[in-house]
């Protein structure tokens, strides 16, 4: 199954007072949709959830297909990462980081059960594809890692990246990821480490921090290894003999 992009984008302005009705769909639809998938879920279903008319989703969204791309896409719990804002001329690595991690931390803020319920449906996206994962990928996880790659190169000083700068940038964004696959885990080991909006804050400077460490790693091995004395090298099958 795969949705039409063209039907993802709602024309219809969203005049401020229909901001909490608009709310109210998408988070009936991420609570249906996760538990349901798309296919099994009626937009009856997420009207009636949401205490809205059907004629309401196709107001703001369209249809079910553009509904399902908004709850996929919403900023609250999927915060877009612009790719100037990791690597702007005057974008400092840590500040690219703290962009990039910032957006993993922040959804957390909306709660457990909303951001659960996120995980699921991206799960469930990735068993059940309709497209909207692999939009994601490509419009925004795929240009953010790009992004972060470069910067990376040109903090370690090199022209373009290689295996090691995209583990690198792989792993960096693992410290946010994290945070979500293993929310569970959290919560049941050490909630106060992400039980409220001062805590994620916290979360956040030790990640923007052990992060840094891990450039700082890199950049040593790298310095390391382009300065260790040449090694002389002899055949296996030489060997030295008195006359």
């Amino acid at each position: 199954m795969s949705i039409p992009l063209s039907e993802t984008i709602s024309t219809k302005p969203t005049r401020s007072d229909g901001v909490e009705a608009r709310n109210r769909l998408l988070d009936a639809a991420l609570q249906l949709f996760a538990e349901q998938g798309f296919a099994k879920t009626s937009i009856r279903e997420i009207a009636l959830a949401a205490q809205a008319n059907v004629a309401s989703i196709s107001y703001y969204f369209g249809d079910k297909a553009g509904l399902y791309r908004a709850v996929f896409s919403d900023p609250r719990t999927n915060p877009p990462v612009p790719p100037e804002a990791l690597e702007g001329t005057d974008v400092t690595l840590e500040q690219a980081i703290r962009g990039l991690l910032s957006s993993f931390l922040e959804p957390l803020k909306q709660g457990h059960v909303t951001q659960q319920q996120y995980m699921k449906l991206c799960f469930r996206e990735m068993l059940e594809p309709t497209g909207a994962w692999q939009h994601e990928i490509d419009t925004n996880i795929a240009p953010a890692h790009m992004a972060l790659t470069r910067g990376l190169c040109r903090h370690v000083g090199l022209a373009e990246s290689d295996d090691d700068i995209h583990r690198l940038a792989f792993t960096i964004s693992g410290l946010g990821v994290m945070l979500h696959v293993g929310n569970d885990l959290y919560t049941q080991i050490r909630l106060g480490l992400v039980n409220s909006p001062q805590a994620l804050d916290a979360y956040l400077e030790r990640l923007v921090s052990y992060a840094l460490v891990l450039v700082d790693a890199e950049a040593l091995r790298r310095r390391s290894k382009a300065s260790a004395p040449a090694q002389a090298h002899f055949p296996e099958s030489t060997s030295l003999q008195a006359p």
